[in-house]
């Protein structure tokens, strides 16, 4: 199969959501209601005093009162109601256009293009069906759904403590598609009935897995996620303090363990596998195997373009631990390679690694590219620019220490647990990078200030702004992930909370319990 051929694939995206009667009565409730209460919502905010805060931050606090109550209740498309905040604060003076409008160049909008980019060329050419086949074909995987799921997720948090989050995700978004469609295949042959992969709740909790799982394995090293990188940055700078790679790991991998094992049972009980036990699996993989014969050009094309990108992606982590992630090789690599430059190099490789050289045809074409979720990419431009006003306005900073006033802590613990949740909440509507520099600073001030031990609440505020899970502008993979159509909002926000908050309770429990152990608190 070449990219000149005809798509074998419809326009519509075959992972849309469908609804029950009564599931549709309320979604159109719903989306009627918060069209009505987004405006409400701003108004109100744009009328109640807040001394503290400039008129800037004021307002961006009305606009983004409006813009998360549509996120919620979806009157709108997703992506048009990130735009919508993006024009109001033009439109209300919060920002110029030049300012409003940057996030969506931002860099990580270029390394989703090109991720959507090579997850279209490996489904286009079944490469991702072959990977799927692999990983069910595992002896210990065997027909187990619950296996596969944690199988899955286990690969993508153990990854991701090297690699980015969002670069993670973008590996394993595509072969968790494939284990989809091919569970699908498998519950249809057992039913005898056809299966559309968008009605299993299976498909739902893999791809949650992919996006929780590829954050949450971020912490397990210094490496694993800006945040951390920006964490220990800060708490140096501000107490002298340096923590080293090893005992980072020494408090973040168990702790990482134990967020892994909650992760997964939540998201077994939360979307249970229609089918716990796929009788003839085994058989019926070998027999997809076979079907999809030798390896076609396509396919080691695709191949060859996602080894590149993950051979990139991976390089700044062996670099940090050969030569230190402040060394000269490491600052090189990272201006010239960062992870969006790394996803186009890999993307523009399926434009010239030919399939048929005489007939001019490549691995992937302009009309097979163009079919990716673009939307996806305005919202995620969108929670980027939010993030970076919050930061300009000073509206998160303000946020933050009323959060903190209001909790009443005032010792070390009690700090840490509010630091942990005031980055949570941030990061929500923050990108975590975003995150780790605004409440981190704050955090480690108030605690001095409060004559505790500064350590313990700035680490908490650092792994909490990776934590963010409840809506698609949360984090990266999360985006990534929504836009497949298997998320439904509703479920994303439920799951989000729930591991929020238990996220939130096993960070501040193991802290207590590790941080003395390792010399930190």
């Amino acid at each position: 199969m070449t990219a000149g051929q005809e798509d074998h694939q419809s326009d519509e995206s075959p992972f849309r959501e469908k609804l029950t009667p009564r599931e549709e009565r309320f979604e159109e409730w719903r989306k009627t209601v918060g069209l009505v209460l987004g405006p409400l919502a701003a108004v109100v905010l744009a009328l109640v005093p807040m001394p503290a805060l400039g008129r800037p931050a004021h307002t961006l606090a009305a606009i983004l009162g409006w813009v998360v109550v549509w996120w919620i209740t979806e009157p709108i498309p997703l992506p048009m109601t990130a735009v919508l905040g993006a024009t109001l604060a033009v439109v209300f003076d919060v920002a110029p256009a030049k300012t409003a409008f940057a996030a969506f160049a931002d860099p990580m909008i270029f390394l989703f293009l090109g991720s959507f980019i090579l997850a279209r060329a490996m489904s286009y050419h079944r490469l991702d069906r072959r990977f799927a086949y692999r990983i069910l074909s595992l002896r210990w995987v065997g027909n187990r759904s619950g296996r596969v799921l944690f199988a899955y997720g286990a690969i993508c948090a153990f990854v991701s403590m090297w690699i980015s989050n969002t670069a993670t995700c973008a590996m394993m978004f595509p072969i968790g598609l494939g284990i989809i469609t091919t569970t699908a295949d498998l519950t249809a042959r057992r039913t005898g009935r056809p299966v559309d992969p968008k009605m299993l709740r299976f498909g739902t909790a893999m791809m949650l897995m992919a996006a929780y799982a590829s954050s949450a394995g971020g912490i397990g090293t210094p490496v694993g996620t800006p945040p951390n990188i920006i964490g220990i940055s800060l708490i140096e700078k501000f107490t002298k303090i340096k923590i080293p790679f090893f005992q980072w790991m020494l408090f973040a991998v168990p702790l990482l363990v134990v967020m892994y094992g909650l992760l997964y049972f939540l998201m077994y009980a939360l979307h249970k596998p229609e089918q716990g036990e796929l009788r003839g699996g085994a058989e019926f993989v070998k027999g997809e195997l076979a079907k999809l014969g030798r390896w076609s050009r396509g396919q080691k094309n695709a191949l060859i373009a996602f080894l590149v990108a993950v051979v990139l992606w991976i390089a700044p982590g062996f670099i940090a631990l050969v030569w230190g992630s402040r060394s000269a090789a490491a600052g090189f690599y990272n201006a010239r390679v960062p992870e969006a430059a790394a996803a186009l190099i890999a993307a523009l490789l399926l434009f010239v690694l030919p399939v048929d050289w005489e007939k001019k045809e490549f691995t992937i074409s302009w009309k097979q590219a163009v079919k990716i979720d673009w939307g996806v990419l305005l919202l995620y431009g969108g929670g980027i620019a939010f993030g970076d006003l919050m930061i300009q306005t000073k509206l998160a900073d303000a946020v933050g220490q009323s959060l903190l006033r209001l909790s009443g802590a005032s010792s070390m613990w009690g700090i840490t647990l509010a630091a942990i949740f005031i980055a949570i909440l941030v990061s929500e509507a923050a990108s975590n990078t975003a995150s780790a520099n605004m409440v981190v600073p704050v955090i480690i001030s108030l605690a001095l200030a409060a004559g505790v031990n500064p350590l313990p609440p700035a680490i908490g505020a650092t792994l909490g702004a990776s934590w963010g899970f409840m809506l698609p502008v949360s984090t990266a993979p999360n985006a990534m992930v929504y836009g497949s159509g298997l998320v439904p909002i509703t479920k994303m926000i439920r799951a989000g909370m729930l591991f929020d908050l238990l996220g939130g309770l096993t960070i501040w429990l193991g802290l207590r319990l590790l941080l003395p152990l390792v010399g930190l608190a």
